[in-house]
């Protein structure tokens, strides 16, 4: 048995997680000598119950490694275990790390640029607003965002970040055969087509439920640097998110709501007690960036170039425009023919990804 094949096993079997799979590979060396114990042997490691390692023991009985493999395989989905090197470092490091993923699609890497958008199922007009708008421009930054695919902000920040070019990750709450809610299977196809992925600790068949929930958001936080709550009621699920978030040592925004609005209550409370307040994306990206150096020296130029390389057609003419001097809004439109929508969001995007800055007068600038 190899030792990838031993870490399946574990995720296969019901009540082995990461503080038990731990103290079983410390007490025998590794993840595939586990079954070559006897029950015995195996109660005695601390944590282990007597019930559970005869489980253990007998895995033969209850699991099916091949038929697993196998419809994993079928289904195009790649296990990646903690013995693997392309399992995400940031995860590893949380609490409770998962000893499994299942992904369907592309497993980003996960740096310092990625960020999880979260909120409420009820989601009122102005939360679809927010959570849309932060998405994209994470995206439009470079950023990748990870959500729940769960109805309300989950799936419009997925579906933002599709619509504005970026990758997306959805962490579900079951087994990639079983993906919930139905009607986002959909979404989770096209998140895939556009180089994100869909992925899961569960085993392939594994149904959602009351439990499956809060264990998925630990993931969700973990694979990210930041937390978004965009709404969310004081006992919701995203505070929840936030508050794993926080244990991880990750940054946690809220997005400021109306007084009467119930679904901001979760969010009012994050920002009373130290969470973010955040406005916009830019908010996210100034707690951790710091802006470039006003001198041209060979290490600013170098990061200027690095930065230019990734914009399009559009944003390039504006570079260009602005390279030997500042210039307002109007000279923009002026020289480059174009309409005042159009360059509205050209320098929306460029200001997100921190290569122009606005002054006074609509005057812009590269950074």
């Amino acid at each position: 048995m190899t030792e990838r094949e031993a870490y399946i096993i574990l995720n296969l079997i019901p009540g082995i997680g990461a503080a038990r799979a731990e103290a079983l590979i410390n007490a025998f060396g590794s993840a595939s000598e586990i079954f070559s114990q006897s029950a015995g042997k195996l109660a005695c490691v601390p944590k282990i119950p007597a019930a559970l390692a005869t489980k253990i023991a007998n895995w033969r009985d209850n699991i099916d490694l091949t038929a697993e493999l196998d419809f994993a395989e079928r289904g195009g989905v790649r296990i990646i275990t903690r013995d693997d090197e392309d399992y995400p470092q940031n995860l590893s490091e949380i609490y409770d790390p998962p000893l499994c993923l299942y992904v369907r699609g592309i497993l980003p890497k996960f740096d310092l640029r990625t960020v999880a958008v979260v909120g409420s199922r009820r989601m009122t007009k102005y939360g679809r607003m927010m959570a849309r708008r932060l998405s994209e421009d994470a995206a439009y930054a470079g950023w990748k965002v990870v959500s729940g695919l769960a109805y309300g902000i989950d799936a419009v920040a997925h579906q933002a970040t599709l619509d504005a070019g970026g990758i997306t990750v959805a962490v579900l709450g079951g087994g990639l055969a079983r993906i919930h809610p139905q009607d986002h299977i959909p979404l989770a196809r096209a998140i895939i087509e556009h180089g994100g992925a869909v992925i899961s600790e569960y085993p392939m068949d594994y149904p959602v439920s009351r439990q499956s929930f809060p264990r998925r958001n630990r993931i969700v936080s973990g694979l990210s640097r930041a937390v978004v709550v965009v709404e969310a009621d004081i006992d919701s699920g995203a505070m929840i998110t936030a508050g794993i978030a926080l244990e991880q040592g990750r940054q946690v925004f809220a997005v400021p709501g109306q007084a009467d609005n119930q679904q901001a209550r979760g969010c009012h409370k994050l920002i009373r007690e130290g969470a973010c307040l955040v406005e916009n994306f830019g908010d996210v990206i100034r707690e951790f960036e710091f802006q470039p150096d006003m001198k041209q020296n060979e290490s600013s130029v170098l990061h200027q170039q690095d930065l230019f390389s990734n914009l399009d057609g559009d944003e390039q003419k504006v570079v260009e425009q602005l390279r030997d001097e500042a210039k307002n809004f109007d000279e923009l439109v002026a020289e480059l023919e174009i309409s005042t929508g159009e360059l509205l969001g050209i320098m929306m995007r460029l200001e997100v990804k921190m290569v122009v800055k606005q002054e006074l007068g609509r005057v812009y600038r590269l950074l």
